[in-house]
């Protein structure tokens, strides 16, 4: 598939879940933990069914067992330093007797680390559509959906914050934007051989595992 439709493709669908998700974060008054977890646990099941049934048996049908197993682990490694990053460098910033800022505060960092996994989210995308238009666009989708209470856990914080909504959204989009810096990665890499294909799938995958499972196991404050 061509590089540019794959980059628009890899943009469209990780923004507008983002985006999606930033108009619920300021349209809704009250906040329902029931509905925001009801929506997390459906992406994530969608994420984890596209992790086991497209992009690993997809990256060992491409290479072997050994190159996917290496793939997964660089992701899940990748992903944790990101997160340790993050902390480091604005965990010491959110220390604040100001209720409004504190929120605000937050918002920014979840919005900096979305943007920061939302990258080998677009890396699937591309190659995938590198491998199959059918694992490109079952990815896309179900990254679509998987960013929407992305989107929400961002916009909640920044828009009980003070922030203004058309600011919320601005921002909820702009971290949706790396999908498509990823899509169009995923795709270049991709098209050098089936091999690197391969190790990116699994490095998708193990990225993707990484952050379903931290989304399960953290609650939604």
């Amino acid at each position: 598939m061509e590089i540019l439709k794959t980059t628009l493709l890899g943009l469209f669908f990780g923004t507008f879940g983002t985006t999606l998700g930033g108009i619920l974060g300021v349209v809704l008054k009250k906040k329902s933990n029931k509905f925001l977890s009801f929506i997390l646990a459906l992406a994530s099941g969608f994420m984890m069914a596209v992790i086991c049934f497209d992009l690993i048996p997809e990256s060992l049908e491409i290479s072997n067992i050994f190159e996917a197993i290496l793939g997964i682990l660089l992701g899940i490694i990748a992903m944790i330093f990101c997160d340790l990053l993050v902390d480091k460098k604005f965990s010491s910033k959110m220390h604040t007797n100001n209720k409004e800022s504190k929120l605000l505060r937050t918002g920014m960092i979840v919005s900096i680390g979305l943007a920061i996994h939302n990258f080998p989210e677009g890396l699937a995308i591309g190659s995938g559509f590198e491998s199959s238009l059918k694992l490109g666009l079952s990815l896309a989708i179900a990254i679509c959906f998987h960013d929407i209470p992305e989107g929400i856990s961002m916009a909640i914080p920044m828009k009980n914050g003070g922030m203004k909504p058309s600011k919320v959204i601005f921002y909820v989009i702009l971290s949706g934007v790396t999908t498509g810096i990823g899509a169009f990665f995923g795709a270049i890499i991709g098209s050098i051989s089936e091999q690197v294909i391969s190790i990116c799938l699994s490095f998708a995958a193990g990225a993707m595992l990484y952050i379903v499972s931290r989304r399960i196991n953290s609650r939604i404050k």
